[in-house]
């Protein structure tokens, strides 16, 4: 049977369930990547899971958020995630190294292979044509482990590309595209997978900027084929080796069909505060900026770099605009530096910054109240920059570097000058910052280095069958993890100790939230009503966890993003979603309502009710849990589940 590249991907790392949408899979998972901000609480798992060894083919720790040494939370917790990686046999990529995508994408990535990430933008990778994911912390620990990935069979969705991209639009206007077509859910519970006569137009890292922000589509996973241009890439990377053929059957079959003409793309811009909102850069040109920023797992390539340092060369930037270049990797800035365009972009009056994430999680380079920032970052939720009160509006490089030197946004289309056409260094610098895992002997010696910012995960207990929850907080629709657990240098230093980073929970949304929940705790816990795409964004765990500690035991709403959803059941938070969504209106923050019967409710599949005390309502509520998950849930998270399976092994053993 012809089959596309993503149903090759999964067959052949298949281990259980059955390639039907929406049915429960398991997958064998090759290679994992986690980051800081959210792999201290990964290491901290494989610790309680007395791991000896990664099961996986690769497995790598990269330090790229939390780069910014203000006191010694951070330093500490690096030392914490290299001496964990030296003990468990994981990569380890040090501070100033680079974005975890595009290093992993440089040393690490290979086609064929299936790759699982503790941030939501790994799907980057899928650019190699791996089937590359983005998960919960606790999900890649059992992965590292050698356990399945567990998730619901996506959609295959085909986009056929044709023609070739016009000067002064690039492919940060590509995936804009598709989202002022299908904004922020268009994705969800789906494949992208391109294909077509056009992508012999799209580099590997143009791919790369296309299928990173599938994550803001809330898609499963953006698939290429692998190519001559990949076959390229890696050969330029001295890795040739590792280069397999991959794409669909002539005659594949996809689940949905979409065609876009690359032909036919303008620059686009997406308004604050939402990848969604996308218009053409026209429509808004002459307002003001204060800021334009470059860089980002977003736009991580040599070319996105080098075009803005042609557009300004010889030029200055306009007064009062901060110009901030944020390297994505060692081996890229050394590139720049290499063929001069650092000195371009300094000359011009740029602010040059460490290789990280930096300012895309809102750790340092925030804008000023009130003023718009242009950015080549892929999200702009409320207050993700770091300033709470932001204006951030994602653009291409081309857009920031034009609007940039006029002070306003402006159409790169209207500058006086020849579009720059970029040739990248055809044996580009070979970084040595990542390190190798060390062998089982050695590793076996390693002492974890703990920080006193380090603080175990507390026991969660199980589900009870009866729940009487007070409403905490009522929200609308698209409420994202930033809104949920804050990024930015204040608060992800506290990444490995949840009694301090719950202090933020919410915050965003409602300043009281922590306080309110702190009180209500010892009666029982509360809950949380939410409407469409609940936790879009970011994948870290915290934003379930955090929650989960401070007593949240429900979260009803009218949908889920995949990933958060997953993170709710991996702690033991129960994920429900209205039968009928007029009863989102029928409840309001201060209401209690009690849940009961939950146990049998779950195990026996039978309708589970919520009652609003007082007022005799009603609200018939549903989950989409497997039995496996149910499970889960149940014995109140992974983690509780993951200790009774050890138990029930020791018993049959002794037994």
């Amino acid at each position: 049977m012809a089959m596309t590249a993503a149903e090759k991907l999964i067959k052949a790392h298949l281990v259980s369930g059955t390639m039907k949408a929406g049915e429960e899979i398991g997958l064998k998972i090759d290679q994992t990547l986690t980051q800081d901000a959210t792999g201290t609480m990964v290491m901290l798992e494989l610790e309680a899971m007395n791991l000896d060894r990664a099961q996986t083919e690769a497995s790598a720790q990269y330090v790229d958020h939390n780069v910014i040494q203000e006191d010694s939370k951070n330093p500490d917790d690096h030392l914490f995630l290299e001496s964990a990686a030296r003990r468990f046999g994981l990569y380890f990529s040090r501070p100033g190294n680079g974005i975890s995508h595009p290093v992993h994408m440089q040393r690490l990535a290979k086609p064929g292979k299936t790759l699982l990430g503790s941030d939501s933008h790994t799907c980057a990778n899928g650019s190699m044509g791996m089937l590359a994911m983005g998960a919960g912390g606790i999900d890649v620990a059992m992965a590292i482990a050698g356990e399945p990935f567990y998730l619901k069979m996506p959609l295959i969705w085909g986009i056929e590309v044709t023609g070739e991209l016009r000067d002064w639009v690039s492919a940060k206007d590509v995936i804009l595209e598709l989202l002022r077509r299908h904004d922020v859910k268009g994705g969800v519970g789906k494949i992208i997978e391109f294909h077509g006569s056009g992508l012999k137009n799209l580099t590997a890292m143009d791919r790369h900027v296309i299928a990173n922000m599938g994550a803001e589509l809330g898609a499963t996973s953006t698939v290429f084929p692998s190519d001559q241009e990949i076959k390229r890439y890696l050969k330029t990377q001295n890795r040739q080796g590792d280069w397999v053929e991959l794409s669909a059957d002539s005659k594949a079959n996809y689940d949905i069909h979409e065609k876009i003409n690359l032909s036919e793309i303008e620059p686009l811009i997406a308004k604050p505060s939402s990848p969604g909102k996308v218009v053409p850069v026209s429509d808004i040109a002459g307002e003001p900026i204060y800021q334009s920023y470059i860089g980002s797992s977003a736009n991580p390539g040599y070319r996105d770099f080098a075009v803005v340092a042609e557009i300004v060369k010889d030029k200055q930037i306009a007064r009062g605009v901060s110009f901030d270049i944020n390297p994505s990797s060692r081996q890229i800035l050394t590139d720049l530096v290499n063929e001069g365009h650092i000195a371009s972009l300094l000359s011009a009056g740029a602010r040059l910054h460490q290789a990280g994430c930096n300012g895309c999680i809102g750790m340092g380079q925030a804008p000023a109240t009130g003023r718009n920032s242009l950015r080549t970052t892929p999200r702009n939720f409320p207050g993700r920059s770091g300033t709470r009160e932001d204006s951030v509006f994602l653009c291409s490089p081309e857009t920031a570097a034009a609007s940039a030197l006029k002070g306003e946004i402006t159409d790169p289309r209207t500058l006086e000058e020849k579009y720059p056409k970029i040739k990248e260094p055809r044996h580009p610098s070979q970084d040595a910052g990542l390190q190798e895992p060390i062998p089982i002997e050695e590793a076996r010696e390693v002492e974890l280095h703990k920080g006193p910012n380090i603080a175990s995960i507390p026991e969660m207990d199980p589900m009870p069958d009866e729940l009487v929850l007070p409403v905490l907080l009522k929200m609308g629709d698209n409420i994202s993890t930033d809104e949920i657990l804050a990024g930015g240098a204040r608060v992800l230093p506290y990444r490995s100790n949840l009694p301090e980073i719950s202090k933020f929970t919410f915050e965003i949304v409602d300043d009281t939230y922590y306080n309110r929940a702190k009180g209500v705790k010892p009666q029982g816990g509360h809950m949380i009503i939410g409407g469409f795409n609940y936790g879009q964004g970011s994948s870290r765990e915290h934003a379930a966890l955090a929650p989960r500690y401070l007593g949240m035991r429900v979260a009803l709403v009218k949908d889920f993003a995949r990933i958060h959803w997953q993170n709710l059941v991996n702690f033991g938070i129960l994920p429900l979603t209205f039968v009928h969504e007029e009863d989102h209106n029928n409840i309001e923050q201060g209401d209690v309502i009690r849940f009961s019967n939950i146990i049998d409710s779950l195990k026996n599949n039978k309708p589970l009710y919520g009652v609003i005390e007082g007022q005799n309502k009603k609200i018939e509520v549903k989950h989409a849990l497997s039995p496996r998950q149910i499970e889960i849930i149940l014995q109140g998270g992974l983690i509780n589940w993951v200790k009774e399976r050890a138990k029930v092994k020791m018993k049959e053993v002794t037994t």
